[in-house]
């Protein structure tokens, strides 16, 4: 089970990055939700390196 909350984590944060991707592909982005998005990639990634 301890690896298993990696994987999810590592999981979403490739999704994040997806959707990061997606975003600043259309013609207006909305650099808002690029924020955001990137806030939560870097806390994701700063929860793997504690685990």
């Amino acid at each position: 089970m301890a690896q298993s909350r990696p994987h999810a984590l590592l999981d979403k944060h490739h999704r994040l990055q997806e959707h990061i991707s997606r975003e600043m592909q259309r013609p207006h982005p909305d650099d808002l939700q690029i924020q955001r998005w990137k806030k939560e990639k870097l806390a994701i990634k700063e929860e793997l390196i504690r685990s």
